[in-house]
């Protein structure tokens, strides 16, 4: 499924683009871009805990980090009048995620793999030639390929990890900016997405042993070359 899912990425991303004439006006836009995932990834709430565990991490202070990634997207954009606008975009991120305080250093997840289905309706604001907007739209982080940390292994006796997928809300702004008048331009965005998944550890027979929540709530900056027509 990771390589499935690289593959149609990087199709999408070498894919030539339509034998249509650019235009400024155009109704369709594609933008190629790369992408900063910058993620908190504390912990929300510690849903439930084996007792044992509860007492082996009584008195310690700790919480938990993800770490950042850089990416490759692909956005697409249909444009229903001048000024309003629904935009998706395409890119998979993977992360892992480290202890902090008490459990600094430790790796917890080592690894997972996030797809940010994500649709914004966008407003773009009459500003000349240059096009500065606004967004708003619904997410859904799908969550695969998980894999516990030796930290997890080590102190909670973890051998499978599991996050769940998660909907929330992404908040979006950033500017156009034409190149020439064939529709091509420079493209500068960010979002910030408000996702709350859940990860539960579980040990080799299967029973649970930890389920957290955590404030994923990246900021996700991007920059690339985009094309009307």
């Amino acid at each position: 499924m990771k390589k499935l899912i690289a593959a149609a990425l990087c199709a999408a991303c070498l894919t030539p683009l339509p034998a249509m004439a650019g235009s400024p006006d155009g109704k369709l836009q594609v933008k190629v871009m790369g992408t900063a995932v910058l993620p908190d990834g504390k912990i929300d709430k510690i849903q439930e805990i084996r007792p044992d565990i509860a007492t082996a991490v009584s008195g310690l202070t700790f919480d938990t980090k993800a770490n950042d990634n850089y990416v490759p997207t692909v956005a697409i954009e249909y444009f229903a009048t001048p000024n309003v606008s629904i935009e998706t975009i395409c890119c998979l991120t993977t992360h892992h995620v480290n202890g902090t305080g008490d459990l600094a250093g430790a790796r917890l997840v080592d690894h997972v793999m996030i797809l940010p289905a994500t649709l914004t309706l966008k407003y773009h604001l009459n500003a000349g030639p240059i096009k500065p907007y606004v967004g708003v739209g619904p997410t859904v982080f799908f969550v695969f390929d998980e894999r516990p940390g030796s930290g997890a292994t080590a102190a909670l006796g973890a051998t499978r990890v599991k996050m769940s997928n998660s909907f929330g809300v992404a908040l979006q702004g950033g500017v156009d900016v034409p190149l020439n008048q064939n529709g091509l331009g420079l493209s500068l965005d960010a979002k910030k997405y408000f996702v709350k998944p859940t990860a539960s550890f579980y040990d080799a027979s299967g029973s649970l042993l930890l389920r957290t929540k955590h404030q994923l709530d990246p900021w996700v900056l991007s920059a690339g070359i985009a094309y009307r027509f």
